[in-house]
């Protein structure tokens, strides 16, 4: 009996020591101390984030001449987005990337960015992201235990109809249009004229080819590889969101690195964002080509007048009003 005591007390001790570690493990190689990491990704490997991540992790074993290595774990692994966001915050994950859609639930901070309609374009995006608002947005997470290290590219969301295309936003008046499960998806539907109908994203396909719902929203990528394109032939270019993706590490993490590695690993993220941005974009393209090759029509709307529509859902969110101000203010 005391033996087994004995055993179970090993085994405890060992577990709370691997808890307070986090994700991460110090090995010596040579006499050299290395920092063995671990990164979450819930796209599978074709995709360019997931590229992206494994080009991070090759660039910051060369950046640091080897002494911090991470390991990436793709197709969801470690967990859905909320549930490495909740392991990175306690230090039992050392990298995560994370769109800010299910980022705001944790940091509203970045709420202001998935708002519809609140980027005009990816270049105006991008000056958004890579300026001070970025930054100061990107530093509020360190309140969570978080560094937030670069903005990724996620795709941007348009319409797509079965029966008429959208043209306007009178086209939308009473089409059932799925929606994610979002207060503001939903809010900006209504807003539109349309009855917003929250449904997984599993039942879409036959959703649009039974006439459950007459219209989804999502990316090229997504509307080409989900196959949507076959039962929802018209793509209208509204772009109503466009929420970036972040990479994010956990503080317990980040300061387990001397201020070298730290510098080495931003470096490195930034080099791989620039990379993913632009793989991400010719992916789109690339998706674009596909589904009008196969027969698809995609219009060009004018995105005043959809802005204009859904302006009363910045209202409900009153805590980003200076911040929408700033943002607004970037051509």
């Amino acid at each position: 009996m005391r033996k087994a005591l004995s055993v179970l007390l090993v085994l405890l001790v060992a577990t709370t020591l691997l808890f307070a570690q986090g994700g991460s493990e110090t090995k010596k190689t040579d006499g050299v101390s290395v920092l063995k990491f671990k990164l979450a990704e819930n796209q599978p490997a074709n995709n360019p984030i997931s590229k992206g991540m494994l080009m991070f992790a090759d660039l910051v074993k060369e950046k640091t001449n080897g002494t911090v290595t991470i390991d990436v774990y793709l197709d969801a692994q470690l967990g859905t987005e909320n549930e490495t966001i909740d392991q990175v915050q306690a230090g039992t994950l050392d990298f995560a990337r994370i769109n800010t859609s299910a980022l705001a639930s944790t940091a509203d901070e970045v709420g202001v960015f998935t708002l519809p309609y609140i980027f005009t374009g990816t270049e105006q995006k991008y000056k958004v992201l890579d300026g001070p608002i970025g930054q100061e947005v990107s530093d509020s997470l360190k309140k969570y235990g978080i560094i937030g290290l670069e903005y990724w590219e996620a795709g941007s969301r348009n319409f797509y109809s079965t029966k008429k295309p959208i043209k306007n936003v009178a086209d939308i008046k009473g089409m059932k249009v799925r929606v994610q499960q979002s207060e503001v998806a939903i809010k900006m539907v209504e807003l539109l004229g349309g009855a917003a109908t929250p449904m997984a994203y599993g039942e879409v396909y036959q959703g649009l080819q039974t006439g459950v719902i007459d219209a989804a929203e999502n990316d090229f990528v997504s509307y080409y590889t989900s196959g949507h394109y076959e039962v929802a032939k018209y793509f209208s270019l509204d772009g109503h969101m466009a929420p970036p993706a972040m990479l994010l590490m956990s503080e317990k993490s980040w300061n387990k690195m001397d201020a070298t590695q730290q510098q080495a690993v931003r470096e490195a993220a930034k080099e791989a964002a620039a990379w993913q941005r632009q793989a991400m974009m010719d992916f789109q393209n690339e998706s674009r080509a596909a589904v009008e090759k196969a027969g698809c029509q995609i219009f060009e709307v004018n995105g005043k007048e959809f802005q204009n529509a859904v302006s009363a859902i910045y209202d409900m969110y009153s805590q980003y009003k200076m911040i929408i101000e700033r943002i607004k203010a970037i051509d």
